[in-house]
């Protein structure tokens, strides 16, 4: 072989051998990353953990958290408000009533008929619509109440001639899913804003006499007789067609807890009398917090960069407004310490731009290739991403939406301790088989498009339950979805002021 033949050789093999080295270089760096993200996986997961023991542990301070603040104003980050509602809807109501509930991210209006008697609940008519992200964060809340004002024009205006309510001042509830602090059933004012909306200048204001006044400019003979929370009215709606119910929970866009309590209990309000003894509570149980709750880097960063940093702590781990935004930004973390979703990862640095209800679909998809995760993350502008990188997708919202589930059933178990209807922590506790069985029927009435959309979540929910209170207990605790219940509920409620 001549000298030429053998230059060329060597050179070939040079040639072949750094080829063979970049390759294998490669091949460790796309390794080392793959580490990294199974790394920050097994952090997150470890971090998000909810064993049965530090579920007891949030239960225990839920059931302490709720007695300070029934005792004293501002003894508990929990407000405990009082709702001036102690006589639920019994079935004996009659008449025609309205609804216009402002929730998180869509407001509803409805027309109910009842007939006197439980099995006559006719609801005649249910508008629902999106809220305008501009009203949300307006700088008067002037032109909030007028666009309520108007749609409720146009919802009776559909009514026609026939309407049952012609001619006839018209009695409406309005459902206002946010902290108010009441002086009555039907007045109260606002203590803070949450669920994304900011309207600053309307803290501290009587939130009814803002409808009233919307409603009188535009001339509807229309009364507010009843200013309630979601969750009250899911309660009334739960109680009406079961006396048994004595807890309601919402899981929707944000999320909150109300309950049936002794009046006697209330200690902040020493002489509070009411004709049944009871009164429903507002918890506003968003702004739980404990050390024992699995907080994360990534729910301290969500937290310190919302409109409402140190609050709220409870509902940013268990609420359809956040679970999205968590996922998001474990996302975020793995696509800055790897190349796994390609060059346009950088969409994830967008907040919330991960929906919950994208998470669920993920979460839930059961094809073998995850085409649901593929359209997606294609949807947000990433394709082509490997179906192992999917599954770690889908294990990310495994990971956020089971400890969400188990929070949720805590706070449940929590209230039930505080009211004695959680079995004392069942057999396990030294109380007798006979005793448990001795346990009263509870109804927990649960509401919100998290809840009723999710099935994960709410079997995640309903197994911790089970751990929590102890099959024997749980057997006696009823959970009932109540479908627009906090709408139709207090329409109910305003029937029964009026029977």
């Amino acid at each position: 072989m001549g000298k030429v033949a053998v230059a060329f050789a060597a050179a070939a093999v040079v040639a072949a051998c750094s080829v063979a080295a970049v390759m294998v270089s490669r091949r460790v760096k796309r390794r080392r990353k793959w580490r990294n993200v199974v790394e920050i996986l097994k952090e997150f997961e470890e971090g998000c953990d909810t064993p049965v023991g530090r579920l007891r542990q949030v239960v225990d301070a839920m059931a302490v958290e709720m007695h300070a603040g029934l005792a004293s104003e501002g003894g508990s980050k929990l407000k405990m408000l009082l709702t001036y509602v102690h006589d639920l809807p019994n079935g004996t109501e009659k008449g025609t009533y309205y609804a216009l509930h402002l929730g998180g991210t869509y407001f509803r209006i409805l027309r109910v008929h009842l007939g006197g008697e439980r099995s006559y609940l006719d609801v005649q008519d249910v508008e629902r619509h999106p809220i305008p992200s501009h009203l949300m964060n307006s700088t008067s809340e002037v032109v909030l109440f007028n666009f309520l004002a108007f749609s409720l024009e146009r919802f009776i205006q559909k009514e026609g001639n026939e309407s049952s309510s012609q001619g006839v001042k018209r009695e409406l509830a309005f459902t206002f899913s946010f902290p108010v602090k009441h002086t009555s059933i039907s007045s109260g004012v606002l203590i803070k804003w949450t669920k994304g909306f900011e309207i600053s200048e309307m803290v501290g204001k009587d939130i009814a006499e803002c409808l009233q006044g919307a409603l009188n400019r535009r001339g509807l003979d229309i009364h507010v007789s009843a200013l309630v929370n979601d969750t009250v009215g899911a309660l009334s709606l739960g109680y009406y067609h079961d006396p048994d119910t004595v807890v309601a929970v919402v899981f929707g866009t944000g999320s909150n807890a109300c309950y049936l309590e002794r009046t006697d209990a209330i200690i902040k309000c020493q002489g509070l009398l009411t004709t049944s003894g009871t009164m429903v509570v507002n918890m506003e149980w968003g702004n739980f917090w404990s050390s024992h709750l699995p907080r994360t880097a990534y729910d301290i960063d969500l937290d310190a960069e919302s409109s409402n940093p140190n609050d709220m702590g409870f509902e940013k781990m268990i609420a359809g407004l956040y679970l999205g935004d968590i996922v998001r930004r474990v996302i975020l973390r793995m696509s800055q310490e790897s190349d796994i979703f390609g060059p346009y990862s950088s969409v994830f640095s967008e907040p919330y731009v991960l929906r919950t209800n994208a998470v669920s679909a993920m979460h839930e998809d059961d094809t073998p290739e995850l085409q649901e995760v593929a359209r997606i993350l294609k949807d947000l502008g990433v394709s082509d991403v490997p179906l192992k990188v999917r599954k770690v997708v889908v294990k990310i919202c495994d990971v956020v939406t089971r400890r969400a589930g188990r929070l949720a059933a805590a706070g449940i178990a929590g209230i039930l301790k505080k009211i004695g209807r959680d079995g004392g922590g069942g057999i396990t506790s030294g109380r007798s088989r006979s005793e448990v069985q001795m346990q009263r029927r509870t109804v927990v009435a649960v509401e919100g498009g998290l809840y009723m959309n999710y099935t994960m979540f709410r079997e995640y929910m309903e197994e911790a339950l089970v751990e929590i209170l102890g099959e024997e207990v749980r057997q006696y605790v009823v959970v009932k979805a109540m479908e627009d219940g906090s709408s139709i509920g207090s329409a109910l409620l305003v029937a029964s002021l009026h029977s």
